[in-house]
């Protein structure tokens, strides 16, 4: 069945088309207006540590501003840093919040290995670690406390059964030669996605459906479309695409359009995150179906710093808010649509 976030994009997609188609540079700190409004009358306000995997694409940028404008609300201080997709800039950003002893540490991981190092150097400090969007791997889960964010596996999942319902619409019959944008190779979201896929894939549809191809873009716009034209070259009778992210989706669609093939169409999409530019090209029935991933992440967080900061238990996973992000980024996009 599909859940409410699926239902909402399918919608979208049929009514947008003939068929369904329609996650290091230091920003420094920053403080709330009303110091200490999160924090409790009297008290000291928090200052955390938060190191951002990037500014690769439209969701990211999203989550950076949701990240920032929370802090701001909460009253706490921030020291934010953008690591530009690089594991040793935010290796290094931690060990400098460690050295300012800031109260808590938030990050969200370039990939998933290789952190053991640092985070016990935060443990010894008795600084507190929250991992947000992705997750990690170590050699002791005490290292961190919780993370926020959401599930990586089930979106891949989603992405293969919202997939099922394109490939009706559109009236397909015989194999399906399916090509696949990868994430930036190592994160949790690229493993995930990927496994999730391939797991309704291969429990459903061992028979009909393929990937015969399948390479990182990084989850950029320059990556999709430089790899989708690889695709193309090596693999010209692809006729499903699945993105891990919108951005490798639309650069893709350039790509597709620049071979002479109509995306949406003789390529089917369905790509993964929901952001303002993915709705637009779904609305010209280039993207078929998007999957939401919802990246305001910033109130929860927020919410959880103040706890761990408090010494409360929280959980081991928190799992992002169901939000009307999605719904918020089609009507920014088509502001004549009604839902």
């Amino acid at each position: 069945m599909l859940s409410r976030r699926n239902f909402l994009t399918a919608a979208v997609g049929v009514a947008a088309a003939t068929g369904l188609a329609a996650c290091a540079k230091e920003d420094g700190s920053s403080t709330a207006a009303a110091a200490g409004s999160g924090s409790g009358s009297g008290s000291k306000a928090i200052t955390l540590g938060f190191s951002q995997v990037g500014s690769e694409s439209g969701w990211r940028t999203a989550n950076s501003d949701s990240v920032k404008s929370a802090a701001k609300e909460a009253g706490y201080t921030l020291k934010f840093s953008d690591a530009q997709q690089k594991q040793e800039n935010q290796i290094s950003a931690i060990r400098n919040y460690i050295v300012q002893k800031v109260d808590v540490i938030a990050f969200s991981p370039v990939v998933v290995t290789g952190w053991d190092a640092v985070l016990k150097e935060a443990k010894a400090a008795k600084i507190p670690v929250v991992l947000t969007d992705r997750s990690v791997e170590t050699s002791d889960d005490s290292l961190y406390v919780t993370l926020v964010g959401s599930d990586f596996t089930d979106e891949g999942r989603r992405a293969a059964k919202i997939l099922e319902k394109v490939l009706e619409k559109a009236g397909h019959k015989g194999a399906v030669k399916i090509a696949q944008l990868e994430g930036t190779t190592g994160a949790a979201p690229a493993i995930e996605r990927a496994k999730g896929f391939k797991e309704v894939m291969d429990a459903d549809h061992a028979d009909d459906w393929k990937i015969v191809v399948s390479q990182t873009g990084d989850f950029t716009r320059a990556g999709g479309k430089q790899v989708m034209a690889a695709f193309l070259q090596s693999n010209p009778d692809i006729n499903v695409l699945f993105a891990h992210n919108d951005d490798m989706a639309i650069g893709a669609i350039q790509s597709i359009e620049a071979a002479g093939k109509k995306p949406g169409k003789d390529i089917l999409i369905v790509s993964i995150d929901g952001v303002k530019d993915g709705f637009v090209a779904m609305s010209e029935g280039k993207i078929n179906a998007i999957v939401e991933c919802n990246p305001l992440l910033g109130p929860q967080l927020m919410e959880v710093v103040k706890k761990v900061k408090d010494g409360e238990t929280v959980e081991r996973w928190i799992k992002t808010k169901e939000s009307d992000f999605m719904q918020d980024q089609a009507k920014d996009a088509l502001p004549t649509r009604k839902y």
